[in-house]
Parts: structure tokens; sequence; C-alpha cells
């Protein structure tokens, strides 16, 4: 655990910043090679801490997987070759590894033990495991399947018709993915619409998946074919320099290869109905994924309401959404935000908290926060709580406060995008 102090003396901000690799799509291109039969080829692979922790946890099964920089190659030959591990499976801090593996794991042929660190110890798996034990997978951990370390013994599944009690794509796709080694057709129905990634993936690999509206319906029994993925910028990573090119005055700043998926631009619409200066351009398609370049620049920002159907597309955006809201003229208010409660940490009071220290008018909610701005920020020693995300708001709030910032754990930023620092001393001028 490194603490960093940041001293940045109010810079402006210009440039250039190609963001990393979407750790959603990263993650899920190594799950799907490793699930397909034949050769997987992966550009723009964000090689971060939990994206390694998938990569890892498929090696331990039998699957040959190669890193050569951002491109990753896959040589499988299906779930059925797999090999029962002779260690424990580590997810290490990653929610995303940890929840669909275990519904690949369950329709597997193999037995294995999941567990992650400490944060992840203390994450709900019921919400993944409860819907798997419907369509008989068998499961053991603690609390009844609620917490790591988990037991997965691979069987054959049955297909369920599930609704889904919460909007998460990390409980869709274990469901799905679990559907795809079971007998029938399974059928997932959202209450919101959540991040597509898999859905997107399971048709680029060659299943036959039907999505009307807000039901998933997928029939078991379908093979995937290797295939090539171009995995675009993660734009979740891209908020935190979009934020910071509307709020750090002269700023202009333009960010290439931002995935543009709608399911996950949240922090576009935001932004628009705060007024902030931005364009598009180059939008493209890859690997069934829209990308593209978005130039932004600092600009007088009102507040507004977030909610409803719009969470779900800016969930893990919010803690830099809070950020942008103390600078913004008038009120923002931020609902239906639940989920933010089992994060890495309980994101609300951790934003509230940390924002507070610098100043910030914000108070939490149940749901989620208010905030009253513009307010000047001073400096001030920050806590992350091991979470990427708010060391990340730490650190862009840096950039506007009067005196330096100290954030207590600089390196779990690693966990979703190693070269944070060096692209913001790139771009300060």
């Amino acid at each position: 655990m490194t603490s960093k102090k940041l001293d940045y003396a109010q810079p402006s901000l210009e440039g250039i910043i190609r963001i990393p690799g979407d750790k959603s799509v990263s993650h899920r291109s190594i799950m799907f090679g490793a699930i397909a039969e034949g050769t997987t080829t992966v550009e723009g692979f964000l090689q971060s801490d939990d994206c390694l922790s998938t990569i890892d946890c498929f090696q331990k099964l039998g699957v040959e997987i190669s890193i050569e920089g951002d491109k990753v190659k896959i040589i499988s030959k299906g779930i059925t070759h797999w090999k029962e591990p002779d260690e424990i499976l580590y997810t290490g801090n990653s929610g995303t590894t940890t929840r669909l593996m275990l519904g690949i794991l369950a329709g597997s042929s193999v037995s294995s033990v999941l567990i992650g660190d400490e944060s992840i110890q203390k994450r709900p798996m019921r919400r993944v495991t409860d819907p798997l034990k419907q369509m008989n997978a068998k499961l053991i951990g603690r609390e009844t399947g609620q917490f790591t370390p988990i037991a997965v013994e691979g069987t054959k599944l049955q297909a369920i018709h599930y609704t889904m009690p919460v909007a998460s794509a990390q409980v869709k796709s274990a469901i799905l993915l679990a559907a795809l080694n079971a007998n029938g057709e399974t059928v997932v129905e959202e209450i919101e619409t959540s991040r597509d990634h898999t859905e997107k993936m399971l048709e680029h690999f060659g299943a036959n998946i039907a999505v009307d509206n807000k039901t998933i319906r997928l029939l078991g029994g379908q093979k995937l074919n290797g295939t090539a993925v171009v995995v675009p910028g993660d734009i979740s990573s891209a908020a935190f320099f979009l934020v910071a090119g509307a709020i750090v005055p002269s700023s202009k700043l333009t960010l290439t290869n931002v995935g543009l998926n709608p399911t996950r631009t949240g922090i576009m619409d935001v932004l628009q109905a705060m007024g902030a200066s931005f364009t598009v351009n180059d939008a493209a398609n890859s690997s069934h994924e829209e990308m593209g370049t978005i130039e932004i620049e600092s600009s007088p920002l009102v507040g507004t309401e977030i909610g409803g159907e719009l969470i779900p597309r800016l969930i893990d955006e919010i803690p830099i959404i809070a950020l942008l809201a103390t600078q913004a003229n008038g009120k923002t208010v931020i609902k239906n935000a639940e989920e933010l409660k089992v994060k890495e940490t309980n994101r609300i009071d951790a934003v509230v908290n940390e924002l507070k220290k610098l100043g910030a008018n914000i108070t939490a909610t149940d749901d989620g926060m208010i905030i009253e701005g513009p307010t000047t920020l001073h400096g001030g020693d920050l806590l992350t709580y091991g979470d990427h995300r708010i060391g990340m708001m730490a650190a862009v709030a840096s950039l506007i406060t009067t005196e330096p910032v100290t954030i207590d754990n600089a390196g779990c930023i690693a966990v979703s995008y190693p070269t944070f620092f060096e692209d913001i001393s790139s771009v300060i001028k």
C-alpha cells in the first residue's frame, strides 16, 4: 500500500490520450476464447490486475493463453477439454471474474474452488449462486453461497426462466454463460437494461441469441468458435478524463479509442445535461462494439438529476460524476443507485466521506447522494478504501484543489487503469 501526494498546482489540461482497453470486454474476450473451440486472438486487451486474474484462472484450467503487450492468443479445445485445476482459482479483486466464472464452471466437467481478495470475500454472491442453483448447479459457499470461497462441482444444467431482481450485467452474464451448457432454452428478463457485452460477444463467437427489448433467449448446447476480438477503450476509464476536461479551467482533451456501447454511455448523457462542451467523432464498429473519439473542453456546468434507467448505464462512473457535480451551478441529485453499496466498497459512503474532506457540499441518501455546487475544493488526505474508482476520483479532484491531495493507496488504480498517472502527466500544461 503506497500513498501518493498529488500537487498539480491547478494546471490546465491539453493533449491526446488513447484510452486503454475496456475491462468488461477484456474479461469476456478471455472467457469466451477459453470456452470456444479453436484459436482466439485479442487486440487491445487491458493488462490490468483484474483482467490478469481472469487469464490466471483459465491457465489453471489448462487453457493455453499467451500475452504480448495488449495482444492475447487463446488456444482451446473447448470447455469439455479443460483439466481439473490443482490449485484454488484466485480471482483477486475482480467481481466480474468471480461471478462470471461461477456461471461458466457450473456447467463444466471439472470441480474447482473460487476465492478472491479481502474485498471480494465481503461482496454478495447469492445474487449469482441462487439462480445458478435453480439451474441445478452444485455450489457450496459460506452462508449458503453468499460469500467466497465457493466450491463448484461442474454438472449438467437445466434451463430456467429468470426475472432479474436487480439490474446487473454480472448476474445476467453468469446465467447466460451457464445457459450455454444447460438443457433447453434459458430466458432472462431484465428490469432495466444493463451493459450488453456478453450478448454481443456471444453473437460474435457464433452463438444464436435472441434479444427483444429486455428479454434475452439462449438455447443450450451451442458450440462457440474461436475468432478475432478487438477491444475498444473503456468508457469507464475515459470518464475520469472527460470530467477532468470539463472541470479543469482552460482545458481541451481528445480521447481516442473510446467504447461507445449505448448501454455504457450514460456519462455522456450526464455531461450533455450539465451543459459540457464535447463532440464525438470517428464512430465505428469493431467486434460488435461501437467506438470513437471524444473531444471535450472546459465550460460552465449546471446541476441535474440522475436516476432510473440511466443508472445501469453509468453505475461505475458515479464517483467521478459526484466530483463533476461539485463544480456545477445548482443542485445535482443522484438516486436509484443502491447498487453502489455492494461494489468494491460502499461507494455512496466512500464518495461522500472523501469529497466532504475536500470541502464539497454533499450529502448521502439511502440510494444515492445530493450535491450542491459550485464549490472551491481544498486539499486533504483521502482514503481509497482499496477501490480503484475512488482512487481515480481523488486524483482528478487534485487537479482543481487549492492545496495538495494525498491518497493512501495509489496502487489500487492498477485494477483497471495501470497507466493512469502517466496519462495525467502527459496532458498537464
